[in-house]
């Protein structure tokens, strides 16, 4: 209830709620409201039709409670103007694209891909140009990376002080401030840097923690050391995995008292950093036990595998479990777990043998010399160790030759010498070589095992990795085999494949049998290649110019 000038200040039903009430009773159980003569306009409205009545009466009345808001006293003080930013603004073309972009539609009726999936290429190009967005459209970006949190620190950079800013405003927008993106890379004064990691969230500490590591990383180990022993587990795992930042020798103390932590996965991960040291004291424990468990047969043609009978404390010290987690035997477990943290520079001095020497030899027991029970626990281990090094020779001797196909009619792939993951290895090796083995492993396999590696392959694909898989497509295609077979690969495509493989899909929807499924597919995939071209294009303007 109100009241109301014209009624001598009797309370009189308030317009919005009688509306309120009809509509979500019904007009033929609650009548509309008797004209409001007070209300411009609302006895004009022809009541004939009860339900249009309705809906013009509850216009008016908005418009009129709108016009009738009064503005509420400011908070506080006007805040500060946002700090310039000195870069370019994204040219004209490139924005209208981005707002395309945000809206996440699929355009077309179907004809390209959902365009939210071309986001991320998006901001990681613009990002590396040294664009800015345009102001209008920093709300929308931070809204994106609000509700996807893999677009945050390309998000976070682009939008610059202006998102820090809108951060500092609005606390869905908080996360800005917790990126490490959108951190300033230089530490501020020694005060602000003892409250933020004192007194600051929990993603704000480790990403200030990491900032800090990246430009003085015994800066960094020292803040770290002032409160470890009151940090929680869960955090001090988090906090030691920042330490990846600048690792160095000097770390080692510090990670070798870590070995004594009470949580287990605080001991394992520092176990684990320390075997990426090649110098570190617990690398060269583990070397010790490795040489103790694999050497050279006599006359050097195998290699005899002696497992340890046990994991005394001195092994669970460096991080190796008593049980093991997987299921395996325990010295299976042991053995593995000692090769791999293991530096892989040890084999070739213990052995005088190359990797890819050692890997073509035969492993047997040292007890029964014929049995080859340990072959595949070796190089799984090895396999972990050369991804844990990040160690490319390992890698390729693991990976072995790139697949070729036999000639001949009904010829089978020649197989290569997978083990373990070999997407995990492919990944140390340079992105060409990278790309260049998978595109062979495509041409000799097809792409029904090929997901894992494509993923691990730098994007967009090169050229001839694109021509692969286009071809490789064209062969499924011809084979009778669904699209949706090859549906993962398919996604893929659409975000990683050479633009210039464009005229080759759309000659492939061209002969397609109109209305196929296959016809569709491939038309969809040129026209988002076609649209991946131009935005790109877009985006490939001299930063003068722009």
């Amino acid at each position: 209830m109100s009241t109301d000038r014209l009624t001598g200040g009797a309370p009189v039903p308030d317009p919005w709620e009688s509306l309120h009430t009809a509509a979500l009773l019904g007009t033929d159980r609650r009548p509309l409201p008797a004209p409001d003569q007070s209300a411009p306009y609302a006895h004009e409205v022809d009541r004939t039709d009860p339900a249009a009545a309705l809906l013009e009466l509850a216009a008016l009345e908005t418009v009129r409670r709108r016009a009738g808001a009064l503005p509420t006293p400011a908070a506080g003080p006007p805040a500060a103007p946002a700090p310039e930013d000195g870069r370019p603004e994204l040219p004209a073309p490139a924005a209208r694209r981005l707002a395309l972009l945000l809206s996440s539609r699929s355009t077309g009726g179907g004809v390209l891909a959902n365009l939210g999936e071309l986001l991320p290429q998006w901001l990681a190009t613009a990002r590396a140009r040294g664009f800015r967005p345009p102001a209008a459209t920093v709300p929308a970006l931070l809204d994106a990376a609000r509700a996807r949190s893999e677009l945050r620190p390309d998000v976070v950079a682009l939008a610059g002080p202006l998102g820090r800013w809108l951060a500092g405003l609005n606390p869905d927008w908080r996360f800005v401030l917790r990126t490490a993106a959108g951190a300033p890379e230089s530490p501020g004064p020694a005060t602000g840097d003892d409250h933020l990691w004192h007194e600051g969230l929990f993603a704000e500490r480790v990403t200030h923690l990491t900032l800090l590591r990246r430009r003085e990383p015994a800066a960094g180990l020292a803040l770290l050391r002032s409160t470890w022993p009151t940090e929680r587990a869960e955090d001090r795992l988090l906090f030691l995995d920042a330490l990846q930042e600048g690792l160095s020798p000097a770390d080692e103390p510090f990670l070798e008292a870590a070995l004594g932590d009470r949580s287990k996965n605080v001991r394992a991960t520092a176990a684990e950093l320390l075997s990426t040291l090649p110098g570190s004291a617990l690398a060269a424990r583990m070397a010790e036990r490795a040489r103790a468990a694999v050497h050279l047969s006599e006359h050097g043609t195998h290699l005899l595998v002696t497992p340890p009978a046990e994991c005394d404390a001195a092994m669970q010290r460096d991080g190796i479990p008593p049980q093991s987690p997987t299921g395996r035997g325990e010295r299976a477990w042991w053995f593995g777990e000692v090769i791999a943290a293991a530096p892989l520079a040890v084999w070739p001095g213990h052995t005088g043998l190359a990797p890819a020497r050692l890997l073509t030899l035969r492993v047997g027991d040292s007890i029964d010399e014929t049995s080859s029970t340990w072959a595949d626990d070796l190089r799984e281990a090895w396999a972990r160790a050369a991804v844990r090094q990040q160690d490319a020779d390992w890698a390729r001797a693991l990976l072995g030759p790139a697949p070729s196909p036999l000639p001949g009619p009904g010829r089978t792939a020649r197989s290569a010498r997978t083990t373990g993951a070999p997407a995990k290895l492919l990944a140390v090796l340079p992105p060409a070589e990278r790309a260049a083995w998978t595109a062979a492993f495509i041409e000799a396999h097809g792409l029904g095992e090929a997901f894992q590696l494509l993923g691990a392959c730098a994007t967009p694909w090169t050229p001839p990795l694109s021509t692969a898989v286009v071809a490789a497509l064209a062969r499924a295609a011809a084979s009778g085999a669904y699209p949706w077979s090859h549906s993962g690969v398919l996604g893929m495509t659409e975000r990683a494949l050479s633009p210039r493989t464009a005229d080759a899909v759309e000659a492939l929807a061209t002969d397609a049998a109109p209305g196929t499924a296959w016809g569709e597919t491939f038309a969809r995939l040129a026209g988002t290649l076609r649209f991946r071209e131009a935005m790109l294009a877009e985006l490939a303007v001299p930063v003068d110019a722009a």
